[in-house]
């Protein structure tokens, strides 16, 4: 194992439960030797990182026992929330930004160095702790430079085939007072890389959740959001081991 890796575990090995918790865009982090040419203020805006996930997936790993696994390389770098063959596996454009270090990238040596090691440990992790659910951690704007349109929902669940756990959660959310996304504003049945390999390949139930990023730009939100999501997880847990 090298210094550093594309990805970082938190929490204890099992949650009492047997949730866990994984979040592919949690990062920022661009290694030394890549240049992607764009600006640096760009790191912290949604093309590079998802807004808000790494600190409600730390307040879960901390206050509610809730294992992670957490990407450590922005998406631009080489977003690991895609299949190795998807166009925008390395981004040449995110929301109108051109990314321009990433024309005539390297993608297989992109794919090695970050892609491969994040879902191999990943896959071997979860076949390690049989998880009974699996939370798929993400954010999203408001609204998008290059799709203004203002999004209502508060939260979402994405999914392809299988909904039965997203179907419980969206009540629950909205049994909250919540505005919930069925499949907004991604739809899970286009974007779904991770789950759709790691979660329903296996029959693994599943929460693939969006939290709008005004909702957990701050701690106050965060932490209202890590309890949110902790306290719906372990009730879809439940609820699906009901006869």
């Amino acid at each position: 194992m090298t210094s550093w890796q594309p990805w970082r575990r938190i929490g204890p090995q099992r949650s009492p439960a047997g949730i866990v918790l994984i979040a592919d865009h949690a990062s920022n982090f661009v290694p030394a030797g890549i240049d992607l040419g764009i600006a640096p203020e760009l790191l912290d805006q949604h093309i590079a990182v998802d807004i808000g996930v790494e600190p409600v997936a730390e307040l879960m790993a901390q206050d509610s026992g809730i294992p992670a696994h957490l990407a450590t390389v922005s998406r631009l770098v080489c977003d690991l929330h895609r299949e190795e063959d998807h166009p925008a596996v390395v981004p040449a454009i995110s929301d109108g930004h051109a990314i321009p270090g990433n024309a005539g990238a390297d993608v297989e040596a992109r794919l090695n160095l970050f892609h491969r090691p994040y879902h191999a440990a990943l896959a071997a992790w979860l076949d390690e702790v049989e998880p009974s659910l699996i939370i798929s951690l993400h954010s999203f704007t408001p609204s998008l430079r290059s799709a203004p349109a203002a999004r209502p929902w508060e939260v979402a669940l994405l999914y392809n085939e299988d909904d039965r756990a997203a179907r419980l959660a969206m009540n629950l959310f909205r049994a909250a007072g919540f505005t919930v996304g069925d499949n907004e504003p991604y739809s899970g049945r286009q974007l779904n890389a991770t789950m759709n390999r790691h979660a329903e390949a296996h029959g693994r139930p599943y929460l693939a959740i969006e939290v709008r990023q005004d909702q957990i730009a701050e701690p106050a939100g965060q932490a209202l959001w890590a309890h949110l999501i902790s306290d719906v997880a372990a009730r879809v847990a439940l609820l699906l081991e009901a006869p």
